[in-house]
Order: structure tokens, then C-alpha cells, then sequence
């Protein structure tokens, strides 16, 4: 397919559904489901080519930051529409928790692992080194992943949570915004078609894509979710399980086609940045918001209390985010260390007993503790975290082994 095909092909999936929406067409869950995740599936591809161009006009980091915000549009409006049901009827903390949980395990057990596989099948290079460039999102992530231990042992998620998460949040953005602007490597594809536009042309027409794809997404994610609910729901199976995975899957959808995209053309580097910064964005923006969201809706500041599972749940995924973030501060993904974190979470699928979950949350820091300390180029890399966020030395360019 030619490259003027292609970008008509992806501009026109968002398109049939947008129309949907706005002829107020009425679908049998199963063909909404459809149509919606054609308008996902078309966006993603928008949002990847539109990404590769604002590197040139904006920090590569900032370019990705973005792009990962646009990208999680769908999660936050699923998980806020949650949270601020909650507000008139608690039993709705149980499905926003969820939903976060989910979202948060899938992006690293499934997403971060297929980059690694995307590119050891492209190349068989078995290793991803990183740009000391993603230590910026590495330190964000860790300082969230540090922070979020303390919700489970509060049991309840309060608007002083939102404030630190959003505080780290705002911090990430402005280091990003900081980074070094990199000339992108472009394929010959839809992105070398749009550099060659005139600057200001080019710009409008990134900018144009990216609102586009952003609305494509934004109206697409929640029927997509509502339409794969009403399926599961015909095989009698948990809500809170449906919420926890069927959705976020929908909604996490484009972020794994962007990385499988930028994996497969040789670019892991922009795939795992693409990815570690919707974790960073998950992590402190999304449950950041929960709350406020949550105080809106009652009118009045309080805590959502949370249940034994979901401080379970909460815990586990944090556990997980700091074996991940153990994983990467050498600022290198093996395809063994992929594999032994996709399995974590896929067999974690099978045990959903409240000691399974304890059981996996200890096994994540164990791992994180043995990485840490049997590896000394983890250690020195945690290190070096904190040494990059405030000597900014990096390089313009990651490379693999």
C-alpha cells in the first residue's frame, strides 16, 4: 500500500466512527465494539506518524511525553467516568481502582515485553539499550512507584494523593520539556511526506493530526469498552475482572500498536519511551485525578476508601512497578528479563485469590531487591538516575545491542 493510501486509510477509520456518533447510529454491541476499534486501531497509526514529526520541532522527550498523554485519553475518560460515579455511589471505587490496576499491569507485563519481542524478531538482537535520555521518565516513575506504597497502607485514595502525584506529574513534563531536540530518523513513510511541507504546514498539520486522533480515540474508547463488557457479560464473568482487563485492553490498544510500530522499523528506543511514559502518566496523572474527580461529584472533600482487594490489587501493582523500574535503571531490557516479566503477569491471570496476589506482590520486590543487588550495573544505574535528572547529561541518540 502506498504511503498517500495508508494516510488516507488511517484518517478515514476514525472518520466512519466519528460520523457514527454524530448521526446518533444505534449498533448491536458486538458491531460497536468493531467500529470503535477501527477508529482506535487508525488513531494509533495518526498519533505514531504524528510523534515522529514534532521531533523535529519539540525535545524527542516532550514529542513522546505527548504522545503517550494522547495516547491514555481513553483510559482517563473510562477511569474518571468511574471515579466520578463513585462520588454518588461508593460501589463504583471498586471498578475505578480496578480499571487502574489493570491498565497499569498490562502496560508493563504486555506492552514493555513486546517491544522487546517486536525487535528480537526483527533483528534478533536480544537486548534494548536506552538513551540516558529516559532517565527522566526512569526517575519520575520511581519516585510514583515509592510514593504509591503508601496508599494501600493508608487504605484510601485522598486529594493529598493528588496533590504530590500531580506535583510529580508537572515535574516530569517540565524535565521533558527540557531535553535535547533530535532530528527524527523518518522511513520514507507518512512522516518523511509531511517534513516535507513547509515548517509552519508541517506544524499546523501535526498539531491537526494529533486532535484528530486524540478525538478518534477519546470517542471510541468507552463504547469499545462498554461493547467487549457487554460480550463478556453473555460467558457470566466477574465485572470487577471485566473492568480490570477487557477495558483497559481497549483503551491501551494504541500505545502498543505506536511501540510495536516504532519497534518493528528498528526504533525500540522510541517504543520503550513511548511506553515507560504512558506508565509515568498512569501513574501519577491518572490516579492523581481519581480523587478529584471523586471530591467533585460529592460536592465535598473526602478519601475513597478503599476495600481489602483493591488495597490488594493497588499493592501488586505497585510491587510490579518497582521490579520494572529495577529492570531498567541499567537503562537496558533483555529479552530474558521481557520474558520472565511477561509471564509474572500472565500467569497471574490464573490465581486470583487474595494470597496469590500477596504471594506475587512479594515475589516482584524479592526481584527487585535480587536486581538490584546482585547486578552492579542496576545499582549504579539507580544512581545515575538521580545523577542525570540534575547534571541533564544524556546522549541525543539511543542505540542496541
Amino acid at each position: 500500500m502506498s504511503t498517500t493510501l495508508r494516510l488516507i486509510a488511517a484518517i478515514l477509520l476514525p472518520l466512519q466512527w466519528i460520523s457514527i456518533r454524530l448521526l446518533d447510529i444505534h449498533l448491536s454491541p458486538q458491531w460497536e465494539a468493531f467500529a470503535a476499534g477501527l477508529s482506535i486501531f487508525g488513531a494509533a497509526f495518526l498519533l505514531s506518524w504524528a510523534a515522529e514529526v514534532a521531533q523535529a520541532d519539540i525535545p524527542q522527550a516532550l514529542a513522546l511525553a505527548f504522545l503517550a498523554l494522547v495516547a491514555v485519553l481513553p483510559e482517563y475518560a473510562v477511569d474518571i467516568y468511574f471515579a466520578w460515579s463513585a462520588g454518588k455511589d461508593p460501589a463504583y471505587i471498586a471498578y475505578a481502582t480496578a480499571n487502574m490496576t489493570g491498565a497499569n499491569r498490562l502496560l508493563i507485563g504486555l506492552g514493555w515485553a513486546s517491544v522487546v519481542a517486536t525487535f528480537w524478531l526483527k533483528t534478533r538482537h536480544r537486548q534494548v539499550v536506552l538513551d540516558r535520555s529516559r532517565s527522566i521518565e526512569l526517575l519520575h516513575l520511581a519516585l510514583a512507584t515509592i510514593y504509591s506504597f503508601m496508599i494501600p497502607l493508608k487504605g484510601t485514595l485522598s486529594w493529598l494523593d493528588s496533590i504530590i502525584l500531580l506535583a510529580i506529574f508537572v515535574s516530569y513534563m517540565i524535565s521533558a520539556s527540557k531535553a535535547q531536540i533530535v532530528e527524527p530518523e523518518l522511513d520514507g513513510g507518512v512522516g518523511e511526506l509531511l517534513m516535507q511541507l513547509r515548517p509552519n504546514l508541517r506544524r499546523s498539520a501535526t498539531v491537526a493530526i494529533f486532535v484528530y486522533a486524540g478525538l478518534g480515540i477519546f470517542l471510541a474508547a468507552e463504547p469499545f469498552a462498554e461493547g467487549l463488557l457487554a460480550t463478556g457479560r453473555a460467558f457470566a464473568i466477574e465485572e470487577f475482572l471485566l473492568v480490570q482487563w477487557l477495558a483497559p485492553l481497549a483503551s491501551e490498544l494504541p500505545e502498543f500498536i505506536i511501540a510495536i510500530v516504532f519497534a518493528s522499523r528498528g526504533n525500540p528506543g522510541a517504543s520503550m519511551g513511548t511506553l515507560v511514559s504512558s506508565k509515568v502518566n498512569q501513574w501519577t496523572l491518572l490516579i492523581g485525578m481519581l480523587p478529584l474527580a471523586y471530591n467533585l461529584s460529592a460536592g465535598h472533600l473526602g478519601a475513597m476508601h478503599l476495600d481489602a482487594r483493591q488495597i490488594e490489587e493497588i499493592f501488586l501493582t505497585a510491587a510490579q512497578s518497582l521490579f520494572a523500574v529495577a529492570v531498567l535503571s541499567n537503562l537496558s531490557f533483555s529479552l530474558v528479563e521481557a520474558g520472565l516479566m511477561f509471564v509474572l503477569f500472565a500467569s497471574q491471570l490464573l490465581f486470583t485469590d487474595p494470597v496469590s496476589r500477596h504471594l506475587y506482590a512479594i515475589a516482584y520486590l524479592l526481584l527487585a531487591a535480587m536486581w538490584l543487588v546482585v547486578s552492579r550495573s542496576n545499582r549504579q544505574g539507580l544512581a545515575g538516575l538521580l545523577t542525570a535528572r540534575w547534571t541533564g547529561k544524556g546522549t541525543a541518540s539511543s542505540h542496541q545491542e
